[in-house]
């Protein structure tokens, strides 16, 4: 299969140029200005491609809660909002602490054929928060390990995963969040953890990726510690980063203004690694009956660029960093940049597109989003994979 998209605005983390690109074999074969190749053809004019977006943190919910999403459905969320790579949560049901689930979720991606997927895999064994003896069959699929949704809560345990996971060439994905503090303060509670992480990656030498940071005051300690050790990198989510002072229910919840203001600081220099969605989609009466989360990979992108680089605070070039390059470099995939030899995954997008999101339109199952009747620009009209159009929302093919 081969494509070449034509008169287009070509952005990455490094490139802007007005050209054009040829997909061949899955991969980026050449790009520039005036390509002829015969294949079909996908004029472009007054479209923006971008490499395809890459997620460092989303739940399918399958195995086990299929009634919230599944592979299939986050699947076509992932590619309506301009994603092909998503890395999936281990909160599943079993969760994920066995080869057996990574490969069922796996071969059901596989299957599906629709994105890429990794399965991070839980640092304590069904988060029990003790137990470690599963880690010893990790094989070479696992990148991560997560027990995203509790944390770890025991020191000694934290440190001896911190250990082992040096020793086996993997990185922990941290949910900082001190079960004994939560109640009484949820800022505290999350840069305590966020202190004693960052600490025990610096003894150790273990990868450290901090998840959904949430506080002006966590970002501080990572750009502190940044200055020091380079085995540590941190996301935050777009909802952390466009609301503030309001009660929908996520976790860790919406914060203060001045909490989004030392996000976008943290952004702006470089102490924020990745944007990643948190995507976490519920059913209708589970959201009513309070559990936390957004479904937020249809809404990611729009919500990114209208708060960061409409508003002038980052360049184009840096939102595709942070959502392509650097999460594509921290999972280790042929993805993230316009690249001869890259992954043929790339998003065309209209930036001057205006419009009001409704969950109701969302391909999710989850609906749940605190962004209804928002106003935003930067609309996904189509992702590509391997060079192959897998959601098509307006653009036509010349088959010359």
């Amino acid at each position: 299969m081969e494509i070449l998209i034509k008169n287009c605005r070509v952005v990455d983390e490094t490139k802007d140029f007005k050209g054009d690109i040829y997909i061949t074999e899955g991969k980026i074969a050449d790009y520039g200005k005036d390509l002829n190749y015969p294949c079909p053809v996908v004029d472009a004019s007054n479209l923006v491609v971008m490499p395809a977006f890459i997620d460092m943190h989303a739940h399918f919910r399958e195995p086990g809660y299929t009634y919230k999403e599944d592979i299939y459905t986050g699947s076509l969320a992932a590619l309506k909002g301009g994603y092909t790579l998503v890395n999936l949560m281990a909160n599943t049901d079993p969760i994920c602490s066995s080869l057996e689930v990574v490969d069922y979720v796996l071969n059901k991606s596989k299957e599906v054929d629709l994105i890429d997927v990794h399965q991070t895999l839980s640092i304590t064994k069904d988060f029990d928060g003790q137990t470690l003896e599963h880690l010893d069959s990790i094989d070479s699929r696992i990148k991560f390990i997560s027990d995203d949704g509790k944390g770890v809560q025991s020191n000694l345990v934290m440190y001896q995963v911190m250990k082992e996971a040096k020793e086996k060439g993997i990185t922990i994905i941290a949910h900082e969040e001190d079960e004994e503090i939560v109640d009484i303060d949820t800022r505290l509670s999350e840069n305590l953890m966020t202190l004693r992480d960052i600490y025990l990656s610096k003894l150790t030498g273990a990868s450290l990726h901090l998840a959904h940071v949430s506080t002006k005051e966590s970002i501080e300690f990572i750009r502190k510690a940044k200055k020091e050790i380079s085995n540590i990198s941190c996301e935050v989510t777009p909802h952390h980063i466009a609301l503030y002072d309001m009660d929908y229910k996520v976790n860790p919840p919406i914060r203060k203004k001045t909490d989004v203001l030392g996000i976008i600081e943290g952004i702006k220099d470089g102490t924020v690694d990745v944007i990643a969605t948190d995507h976490a989609p519920h059913s209708k009466e589970d959201k009513e009956n309070g559990a936390p989360g957004i479904s937020g990979l249809e809404t990611a992108f729009p919500i990114c660029y209208t708060h960061l680089v409409r508003s002038r605070d980052i360049s184009l070039n840096r939102l595709s960093q942070i959502m392509s390059a650097v999460p594509g470099r921290l999972m280790g995939a042929n993805k993230g940049k316009i690249k001869v030899g890259y992954d043929g995954d790339i998003v065309l997008v209209d930036l001057d597109k205006e419009f009001r999101i409704d969950g109701i339109e969302f391909l999710s199952k989850g609906k749940n989003t605190p962004f209804n009747g928002m106003k935003v620009y930067g609309r996904v009209v189509a992702t590509l994979r391997k060079g192959e159009i897998k959601y098509n929302g307006g653009i036509n093919i010349d088959n010359r």
